[in-house]
């Protein structure tokens, strides 16, 4: 988990600068004081976006007008899924989308998700940002396609592996922005005085085989508004 590596680095030095890259919430962790300043030995950039489980709802929304369930993978072992759950949660309200969150900590917990999944016939699924999801995906992406579930990916690579639909930032793009604060305090800027940045370029991804396997039509609006269109 990227927090926990970033956590374990700054426990060791405050001397020694520290850029991180795709932290979820690095003021809540205690990575830094404030976004603004932050203070110590710590900066980078982070993957919080404001809304961005809103977003997501809403694309789930566009593409299945029908959901009458939503199933959420999230790890509450994760700091930031602790905020992100709830902004889950808010934006579910507003689109009046039942929930049906599950906890997974670890990919021994998959198979019980995979079976509250089946026995609370939820209809499709959220899959949120955590490295859980991400190293098991052809796991959770098999089980999808054997059991025909839309499901929002936060990684694109879940999509790449069969999935429906992803957004979320630009890890690619954070990565090579981490540059750019190697350069600064290569140069002589203090960590502390650099601002954590958050996202700015964010990615739509859609698979329209899978699409097609589940029997859903595309509307015009969701292509014309894909970065990305896997065929």
């Amino acid at each position: 988990m990227i927090v926990t590596a970033s956590l374990a680095v700054k426990k060791a030095t405050a001397s020694i600068p520290l850029v991180m890259v795709a932290v979820g919430d690095p003021v809540g962790t205690g990575l830094v004081a404030s976004i603004a300043r932050p203070g110590g030995n710590a900066t980078g950039l982070t993957s919080i976006a404001p809304e961005l489980e809103g977003k997501r709802l809403e694309l789930i929304k566009e593409m299945v007008p029908t959901v009458s369930r939503l199933a959420v993978f999230w790890n509450p072992a994760n700091a930031y899924q602790i905020a992100d759950d709830n902004e889950v949660q808010a934006a579910a309200a507003v689109l009046r989308i039942p929930l049906l969150p599950l906890a997974v900590r670890a990919a021994e917990d998959l198979d019980g998700a995979f079976a509250a999944i089946l026995a609370e016939r939820a209809d499709a699924v959220l899959v949120l940002a955590d490295r859980v999801f991400l190293h098991n995906r052809e796991r959770i992406v098999g089980f999808l396609v054997r059991n025909r579930l839309p499901a929002m990916n936060a990684y694109r690579e879940l999509v790449e592996a069969g999935g429906l639909m992803s957004f979320g930032p630009s890890y690619a793009v954070m990565h090579r922005q981490a540059a750019t604060y190697v350069a600064k305090i290569l140069r002589g800027a203090k960590p502390e005085d650099l601002p954590v940045e958050q996202p700015v370029k964010f990615e739509f991804v859609v698979n329209l085989k899978s699409a097609a396997a589940l029997g859903i039509t595309v509307p015009p609006a969701i292509m014309l508004r894909a970065d990305e269109v896997i065929e």
